[in-house]
């Protein structure tokens, strides 16, 4: 049997969020999207047939299912790990990439949406973020940490580790992760130790 060589829906997906990570959601045409996934537009379109939006939103479910997919498998291991794997997923990111893509969770989160509109990709980013925090917040409870203390000490880790990461690409250097690893981390032991 011939083999397709028509790019999967996967690649195509997972080639839109690294885009996004890197240009953002509203310099990226669709056929940007299709070109960085090495897809043909029609392919893309056969996929996407709601075009451009739909695409992004896929790609920001995408992101986000898989670093939640890490997140899961590290927090088994406890929260300090978990926190360890995630700072260790964005420092890759934007190093291995000479700080040029970083989070597209976060892109699409901080460009303006258009009027009166709230636009599906905003919406997965939203849960995007819900979901991690969700996860960091479940490991630190089942660690002894207070139910308020674990969701404001998640909601902390997610806005610092993006935050930093976004910093990373502006200062072309991975000090602003590696300066709040220790603290993060020191946050955790600490809440752990001396729950609320």
């Amino acid at each position: 049997m011939a083999k397709s060589s028509a790019p999967s829906r996967e690649r195509i997906v997972a080639g839109a969020a690294d885009l996004i990570s890197r240009r953002g959601l509203n310099a990226a045409s669709i056929r940007d999207l299709a070109k960085h996934a090495r897809a043909p537009l029609g392919s893309t379109y056969h996929y996407f047939p709601e075009g451009k939006q739909q695409l992004a939103t896929e790609a920001v479910r995408y992101a986000g299912g898989a670093v939640a997919g890490i997140l899961r498998k590290e927090l088994d291991a406890g929260p300090v790990a978990g926190l360890r794997a995630f700072l260790a997923l964005w420092r890759g990111i934007v190093v291995d990439s000479d700080f040029r893509a970083g989070c597209p969770v976060l892109a699409v989160s901080v460009e303006e949406p258009p009027a009166d509109e709230i636009p599906p990709a905003l919406v997965a980013a939203a849960e995007a973020f819900e979901g991690w925090e969700r996860l960091l917040a479940e490991s630190l409870e089942e660690h002894g940490v207070a139910r308020d203390q674990a969701e404001g000490l998640a909601a902390l880790i997610v806005a610092s580790v993006e935050g930093a990461t976004a910093m990373c690409r502006a200062k072309r250097g991975a000090q602003p992760l590696d300066r709040i690893a220790q603290q993060l981390e020191a946050l955790i032991v600490g809440a752990i130790d001396r729950p609320a």
